[in-house]
C-alpha cells in the first residue's frame, strides 16, 4: 500500500493501514530541541523593547513560540497518555493526565505569587509605580483577595501568566480531543476549526476580569488538536507521504510571509490587500488565532515534519542536547524564565535600556535556562539510577531486606 493511500486512511478513519497498532518506543528529539528552542524564544520576547527580540521568528512570519508551543504540547500530550489509552490502560491514563494538570496549576498559581513579589520589591525599592501597570497587577494591590480568588479560578491572569492557563484548559481537554482522533482525525479536525470559527463570529471567549483570556481557548484549540493529531500519528508509526508539489507550496508561504514582515507596504500593489498586509506588518491576529498563523505554522510544521532529522540526530550536537534538555524540562524551565523575563524587564527599564544590557541579560537568561535544563535532566538520571540501584550482597555485607515487590 502507498504512503498516500497509508496516510490517507490515517487521516480518515484514524487508523494505519492493515489494521494493526504498532505503537512507536523512541523517543523523537526533534520535540524536545524545538520546544526548548521556543522556551528560550518565548523568555526573550517577554521583554520587549530589547534588541534581540527584534530578531526572533515573529519579525520574519505570521507565527511565533507561542504557537510551536502550543502545537508541540498536543504533540507531547499524544505520546504521553495516547499509548495507555491505545493499551487500554485508561486508568493510568486518566491518573497521570489529572496529576499533570495539577502541577501545571500550582505551577501557574506559584509563578502568580512569585511575581507578584517581584514586581512589589521592585516598586518599593525604585519608587516607580509602573511597574505593576506593566505586568498588570493592580488588581492585586486593588483588591488583594478578590485577584488571588481571580488567579486560583483562572479568570484573573497578569500579562505574561496566560500560556499555562490556556495550556491546563487544552490538557483538560484531551481525553475528547484524543477519543475524537481515534474516530476521524480530518473530521476532528474540521469540528475544531468550525468551533474556532463560531467563537471568531460570536466573540465567545472565557473571561479575564473585565475582558477576555489573552490566548482565546476556543480559538487556540486549532494548535492544540493539529498536534494530538501528528502525535498520534507518531504513535503508530504513519509518516506523511512524500508531496514535492507541498513542500514548495509550504517553502514558497514562508518565504512570502518573510516578504510581507520585512517590507513596508504593500509589496504586491494589489489595493486590496492593503489592510491586509498593514495588519500582518502590526503583528497577526494572537488574540483569536489570525489564519496567516496557523497556515504559518502549518508550513513550518509540514517541512519539519518533512526534512528534520527523526530520531536522536537532533540532540547530538551541543547545542541540540542543551536545548533537547529546556525541552524535556519544558515546565520547570518556562516558569523559571517567566520570572527572570519579569525581572529582565525591570532591570532593562532601570539602566534606560543599554545595549549591552540587554545582550547580557539575553545571553545569561538562555545559559542560566538551558544550564537548568541540563541540570534537571542530570538530576533525573542520578536520582532514578539510585532508586533502581539494588545493594550488592557478598561476604561481609549484609543481606537485602525482602521488598514487597519480592513478595
Amino acid at each position: 500500500m502507498s504512503s498516500i493511500t497509508s496516510f490517507r486512511r490515517f487521516l480518515l478513519f484514524g487508523r494505519p493501514a492493515g489494521g494493526t497498532l504498532r505503537l512507536e518506543k523512541a523517543r523523537d528529539a526533534r520535540i524536545d530541541v524545538l520546544r526548548g528552542l521556543a522556551l528560550m524564544i518565548i523568555f526573550i520576547n517577554h521583554m520587549p523593547g530589547n534588541a534581540v527580540s527584534a530578531y526572533m521568528p515573529h519579525s520574519y512570519g505570521f507565527s511565533d513560540a507561542a504557537d510551536i508551543f502550543v502545537l508541540l504540547a498536543g504533540v507531547s500530550a499524544a505520546l504521553a497518555y495516547g499509548g495507555l489509552v491505545e493499551q487500554g490502560r485508561f486508568a493510568v491514563a486518566a491518573l497521570k493526565l489529572g496529576g499533570r494538570l495539577w502541577t501545571l496549576y500550582i505551577a501557574h498559581i506559584a509563578v502568580f505569587i512569585i511575581v507578584c513579589g517581584v514586581v512589589a520589591t521592585a516598586v518599593t525599592q525604585t519608587q516607580n509605580p509602573l511597574y505593576i501597570e506593566a505586568v498588570n497587577i493592580q488588581p492585586f494591590f486593588r483588591d488583594t483577595v478578590e485577584a488571588l480568588i481571580g488567579a486560583l479560578t483562572l479568570t484573573y491572569q497578569p500579562s505574561y501568566l496566560d500560556i499555562l492557563p490556556l495550556y491546563i484548559v487544552l490538557l483538560a481537554l484531551f481525553p475528547a480531543i484524543y477519543a475524537a482522533v481515534r474516530i476521524s482525525p480530518l473530521l476532528t479536525l474540521a469540528v475544531s476549526l468550525a468551533v474556532w470559527q463560531v467563537a471568531l463570529i460570536f466573540e465567545i471567549t472565557l473571561p479575564n476580569g473585565e475582558g477576555g483570556w489573552f490566548f482565546n481557548p476556543f480559538a487556540w484549540q486549532v494548535l492544540f488538536t493539529l498536534g494530538v493529531v501528528i502525535g498520534r500519528g507518531a504513535l503508530l508509526g504513519v509518516g506523511l507521504p512524500r508531496l514535492r508539489w507541498l513542500d514548495a507550496a509550504a517553502l514558497a508561504f514562508l518565504i512570502f510571509a518573510v516578504v510581507a514582515k520585512t517590507t513596508s507596504g504593500n509589496p504586491t500593489g494589489i489595493a486590496a490587500l492593503n489592510d491586509w498586509f498593514d495588519s500582518v506588518q502590526l503583528g497577526s491576529d494572537k488574540t483569536n488565532l489570525a489564519w496567516s498563523r496557523l497556515l504559518h505554522i502549518g508550513a513550518l510544521t509540514w517541512l519539519a515534519i518533512r526534512w528534520l532529522p527523526a530520531g536522536a540526530a537532533m540532540a547530538k550536537p551541543l547545542l541540540g542536547r542543551a536545548l533537547g534538555c529546556a525541552g524535556q524540562n519544558s515546565l520547570h524551565v518556562f516558569c523559571v524564565g517567566i520570572v527572570l523575563s519579569i525581572i529582565g524587564q525591570i532591570v532593562l527599564a532601570e539602566t534606560s535600556f543599554a545595549l549591552g544590557v540587554q545582550l547580557l541579560i539575553c545571553a545569561g537568561g538562555v545559559t542560566f535556562l538551558t544550564g537548568l535544563g541540563i541540570f534537571l535532566s542530570w538530576y533525573r538520571i542520578v536520582t532514578s539510577r539510585g532508586a533502581s540501584a539494588e545493594p550488592a550482597s557478598g561476604r561481609g555485607a549484609p543481606s537485602p531486606r525482602p521488598s514487597l515487590s519480592a513478595r
